[in-house]
């Protein structure tokens, strides 16, 4: 949900690929275009994209190499073992074929100035957190159930009393 909103503050153009259920959630952070995967296969299309962010991922990592630009970037956030076993040892290989780069968030360097750059997104809101559900803290064991079901449409809050 924060990549969506980041992006858009930098002025990107951001194709936003999710389920039914999420597509109208996507759009409403700013997304310019939305993509069911349940109903169409984006890997499948002629478009290229400077950036994937998969946080998801469940295509084989030729496949997203396949939809980037000439300089283009895939990252993968999350997904399956094989994905992430695909984005740490596959990844740096196919990386060194025509300047794309591929791999996983451990590609990313820590930078200070980036925090800021956030505190001030937030400030101005630019960027707001989307909260799928609320916990109070005695009932964490159920937050964290939910969590592992992996649906959760937003973060997950505790809170403290």
């Amino acid at each position: 949900m924060f990549a969506v909103q980041i992006a858009k503050s930098f002025g990107a153009n951001v194709t936003g690929v999710c389920s039914t259920a999420n597509m109208e959630r996507i759009r409403s952070i700013g997304a310019d275009q939305v993509i069911d995967y349940i109903h169409e296969d984006f890997t499948k299309s002629q478009l290229r994209y400077d950036l994937i962010l998969a946080v998801n991922g469940y295509h084989p990592l030729s496949r997203y190499k396949r939809c980037l630009t000439t300089n283009g970037a895939y990252v993968a956030v999350g997904g399956s073992f094989s994905q992430i076993f695909q984005s740490m040892l596959i990844a740096p290989l196919l990386s060194k074929e025509a300047g794309q780069r591929l791999g996983n968030l451990g590609i990313a360097r820590v930078n200070p100035d980036d925090l800021e750059v956030l505190k001030a997104l937030l400030e101005t809101g630019k960027i707001v957190p989307v909260i799928d559900k609320r916990y109070p803290l005695s009932e964490t064991a159920q937050a964290l159930m939910y969590l592992n079901k992996k649906h959760a449409r937003g973060k997950v809050v505790i809170v403290m009393p």
